[in-house]
Order: C-alpha cells, then sequence, then structure tokens
C-alpha cells in the first residue's frame, strides 16, 4: 500500500485457522491503545489472555503509540464480523512488542491484516482503518449529532409518561433533539436487575396509553427512543418457561436469562418487539443495551430447530430483522464495524459523575465509530453542584454528542445558563467537533488536550495546563477543561488577534486586541470557560 503501510494477505488451501505473528522493537512506547482498553493505558504483558473481537464485542484493531503520538505500530483485521483471537504485549525475553493474530480463514477470503507502520500520528492511522474496513454504515440523520436528554440518571426506574413529558419541553427549550427512555417503562419493579424484560410492553399505570405520550413528546420536537434490553428474559416474565429450550446462559446476579439467536423462533420474538415501538407506538429509535451479552463462553450445543450453527452467525440474523430506517443508538464494548449497517450512534460505557473517563470512552470511540455518531455516556450532577463544573463535564465530552440526565426543572439559574450556553456550542460547532478532523493527545495521560479543526477554525479542549498552539490563520476556540485558569499559546508566527474569553456561563468577561510573538504568551480563561482567538489577517 506503500508509506510504510502494508496489507498482509495469508490464503489457505482449505479453510483452516490461520495465525499471522510479529513483533517491534519496544523502542520509545508510551502507550498500547486498544478498542476494548477501558482505562488501561499501560503496555500489557505478552502473557496475557488473548482477546477475542466479533460483532458482538471489541473491535480487531490496536495501535502502539510511541512519544509524540507517533504510531509504532497499528493493525487491524479485515474480518470484523467472526471471531478474531487477538493477543499483544511486551515480550519480557527481548523487550520486543509482540502481536498475532489469528481467525478461521477460506480460500476464498484469506486473513488479511492492516499494518501501519509510518509513524504519524495515532488518530491518523486509526482514521484510515476505519475507512479500510469500509462497511456499509447507514445515513445518520442529523438529529443524531445533536444534544439529547435521557431519563436514566435523572430517573432511574422510576419513569413514567408524566415524567417524562415534564422534562420534554425544558430539554428542547434548552436545545436537545431527542429523548432517551430508558428502564422502567415496562414494569413498575424499581429494583436492579433484569427480572422483568422480555414481554415489552408499557406498564399500564406509568404508561396508560404510549401512542398517545409519543405524540406529545415528539410535538415538542423531540425525537423519541425506547430502551431494550435485547438478549434477555427475565425470571418474573410470563416468557420464562417457553424460553427455557432456547438459552444461552443465565445470569444470576441479572435475574435473567440470556436467549439464544439461533433459534429463528427467538429471533422473531425479539425483532417483533422491537418493531412494535415503531410501527404501533410511534417511536423514532430504539436504544439496543447488552449486545455483548451474547458472546457467552462455551454455549450449548444448538437444538434442531435452529438453523444457526454459530451465536455468532444468529446475532447478525437477528439484527438484519431490527426495524431499519429508524434512530439505533448501541454502546460500548460492542464497537465493531459490522454494526455500522444497524446504527446510527453508539455511546460511551456507564461512567457516572466521572468527566475523565467519559472523556477517554467518547474520544476512543470517535478514533473507530466510522460513520455513526458518538454519543457520550449521560451527563448528571449533585443538586449543589457548582455551575463551573457543570461546564467542565460538557467540556470533558465536547467531542461528542451530550446526553442530559437531570431534572431540568430543579436546575439553579446559574446551572441552567452553563447547560445553555455550552449546549448552544455545541450545536453551533457541531460540523466541527463531529465532523472535522480529530486529532487526541497523549492517550497515555487520557487524553490532557484535544484538537478538532476544519476549514479555518480550530477547537481546542484543554483538560491539563498544556500548551495550545495557535493556528497561523482562523479562528481558536479553546475550551479550558482544566481548574487552572491560567492557559498557556504556543505561537509559532508573529502576529496579532482578538481575544474574547467566555465565563462558565458564557458571559464575555473581556475583549482585547493582543500581539502575538513567537513562544509563549499567557492568557486568562476561568474553569469552564471558553477562548475565542480571531487572527488578523498578515498584511
Amino acid at each position: 500500500m506503500g508509506g510504510g503501510v502494508w496489507e498482509v494477505r495469508v490464503t489457505p488451501d482449505r479453510p483452516a485457522k490461520v495465525r499471522v505473528a510479529w513483533r517491534v522493537p519496544c523502542v520509545g512506547a508510551t502507550a498500547f491503545w486498544a478498542a476494548d482498553g477501558g482505562e488501561h493505558r499501560g503496555l500489557p504483558p505478552f502473557w496475557r489472555r488473548p482477546r477475542t473481537a466479533a460483532m458482538e464485542k471489541n473491535a480487531p484493531v490496536g495501535c502502539l503509540v510511541g512519544t509524540g503520538d507517533a504510531a509504532l505500530c497499528t493493525y487491524a483485521a479485515a474480518e470484523v464480523d467472526k471471531p478474531v483471537q487477538i493477543r499483544t504485549g511486551v515480550v519480557e525475553e527481548s523487550g520486543e512488542f509482540g502481536f498475532w493474530v489469528e481467525h478461521e480463514a477460506t480460500p476464498e477470503a484469506g486473513l488479511v491484516l492492516r499494518l501501519d507502520l509510518s509513524g504519524r500520528h495515532f488518530a491518523h492511522t486509526l482514521a484510515e482503518v476505519s475507512d479500510w474496513w469500509g462497511a456499509g454504515g447507514r445515513d445518520v440523520p442529523d438529529v443524531a449529532r445533536m444534544p439529547a436528554y435521557s431519563t436514566w440518571y435523572a430517573m432511574q426506574q422510576h419513569v413514567d409518561a408524566e415524567s417524562v413529558e415534564r422534562q420534554a419541553g425544558p430539554a428542547a427549550e434548552l436545545g436537545c433533539e431527542a429523548i432517551i427512555v430508558d428502564d422502567g417503562w415496562h414494569s413498575d419493579d424499581r429494583g436492579r436487575g433484569y427480572g422483568y424484560v422480555g414481554e415489552w410492553e408499557p406498564h399500564p399505570t406509568s404508561f396508560p396509553d404510549i401512542s398517545e405520550h409519543v405524540a406529545k413528546v415528539r410535538a415538542e420536537g423531540l425525537a423519541y427512543l425506547l430502551w431494550y434490553a435485547l438478549p434477555f428474559v427475565g425470571r418474573h416474565t410470563a416468557l420464562w418457561d417457553r424460553v427455557q429450550p432456547y438459552t444461552l446462559t443465565y445470569k444470576d446476579h441479572m435475574n435473567a436469562a440470556i436467549v439464544d439467536p439461533r433459534y429463528p423462533a427467538i429471533r422473531d420474538l425479539l425483532a417483533g418487539n422491537l418493531a412494535r415501538a415503531v410501527t404501533e407506538w410511534g417511536m423514532d429509535g430504539l436504544k439496543i443495551d447488552f449486545i455483548d451479552q451474547f458472546a457467552v463462553d462455551d454455549p450449548p450445543e444448538p437444538g434442531p430447530e435452529a438453523d444457526c450453527a454459530t451465536v455468532n452467525e444468529g446475532v447478525r440474523k437477528l439484527l438484519a430483522q431490527l426495524p431499519k430506517d429508524c434512530l439505533v443508538e448501541l454502546r460500548q464494548p460492542y464497537v465493531s464495524p459490522a454494526l455500522w449497517p444497524y446504527a446510527t450512534m453508539i455511546r460511551a460505557s456507564d461512567c457516572p459523575l466521572s468527566p475523565a473517563h467519559n472523556r477517554q470512552r467518547t474520544v476512543d470511540l470517535r478514533l473507530i465509530a466510522g460513520p455513526m455518531a458518538v454519543h457520550a455516556d449521560m451527563l448528571m450532577w449533585h443538586p449543589h453542584e457548582s455551575p463551573r463544573h457543570v461546564a467542565t463535564q460538557l467540556i470533558n465530552v465536547l467531542f461528542a454528542v451530550p446526553q442530559i440526565s437531570v431534572d431540568l426543572t430543579a436546575q439553579t439559574p446559574e446551572q441552567e445558563e452553563a447547560l445553555r450556553f455550552w449546549l448552544s456550542f455545541f450545536r453551533e460547532h457541531a460540523g466541527v467537533l463531529q465532523r472535522g478532523a480529530f486529532e487526541p493527545a497523549r492517550p497515555d495521560l487520557v487524553y490532557p488536550q484535544v484538537t478538532a479543526r476544519s476549514g479555518d477554525t480550530v477547537i481546542t479542549a484543554r483538560y491539563a495546563p498544556m500548551p495550545v498552539t495557535v493556528p497561523a490563520t482562523g479562528t481558536l476556540w479553546l475550551a479550558n477543561g482544566d481548574a487552572s485558569s491560567d492557559v498557556l499559546l504556543r505561537v509559532t508566527a508573529p502576529g496579532t488577534a482578538r481575544a474574547t474569553v467566555f465565563d462558565c456561563r458564557g458571559r464575555a468577561e473581556g475583549e482585547e486586541r493582543m500581539d502575538l510573538a513567537p513562544g509563549l504568551v499567557e492568557v486568562t480563561v476561568p474553569e469552564g470557560g471558553l477562548l475565542r482567538l480571531e487572527l488578523e489577517p498578515v498584511e
């Protein structure tokens, strides 16, 4: 392929398990990036247990990152659907970093591997992996890229039509364009677990007329998405006895079984339940949870009614039966590009009140999400939280779609002002933030600085006291998500600029004309605040 990038293809003469292994010198390595890396960005040992990537969970991609955020080795497998075994880590005996990738291959397809040793910025190499996969994604409507309201942290399972409708008006007025109703709509059970899921009928007390309720919410200008725990059938449902011959495993702590998609009757049951929300109740979309739970170890042998030999194939057939042409939200860790044809957005996994984790997870998703809109985990805060910390939570997910999950009718004027200001910034700059050239820095330090650029606009979020580079032309927007207000600008060429500083609630604190000399220039930007630096043309 050239430029330090290779495509390796191994073609067996008959169906067989094929492994490709290689090593690179572990020199200047700072982090190992993987799609399922969680919070760990250290260098793993090579002797650790191999990981599996498949449609249901994970993705076959990784990157050994070195000094200066250079990709020492980015790899990806072309097989994104069926299981791929992956082992990576430091080889203690040699000081090298070892890799191997293995999966069942056929003479027709073989095992195809992309290796990038170009030394470019790791984010650029991962973006090219997404292009290389080239899986046919769905058209993502603009509403999927706009702020949303979620009921989960705000209401937990205490959700009903009245409480949802009470939030709909304020959410729309603040700039949200969708509302996501989570767990609790199908049952009056208020305990954690999934003992009552699977039948998926609106609870008659909480949602006595769900079609009328959906129409009221949509009349506020919001798209409506409804939550489903796709693989589960709970012990306390009428379906329990019926599905016992068709289960993969039982999750005791969830009080539910994971049903087996290798059986057509099970797929019809699951897909039919989800279709009703769209075709009968008027929903605009579905929040589909727990696809990764289908990836059980040692599934039972399929019975005579099954039409699939593997669970993986059953999951593919199930997803193909789900409603199309509607919004569909998925969630980490099911991040394979094999899911792109079935979804419009993907959300960071749960991390309540953890801004750094939310930042890391959304940035990780942005790197390999392809055409899908990336959503942050829901944002919540204590009723007494300061507006600047409300703002910093929003800044931590600046390059994703924020989902708000607090009681909007109970916010202080200051909290609401911060929320309104930053949601308006998300909306106004969505094109740059979500579709611009994307460059996060230092994965080993949980991305202390992230930049997106498009045309003559550059947007940088600062989460630690690192200098921010000023572009030669155009406008720099600098969001300060760090507690320190003394911000260093790295100037590479002399010039002048018009600087405007806004506090966390969007109130202008001052405007001045600045002379910029090469080197470091200090400006004051309050925590949760924003700097607009408009570079004046050089005459």
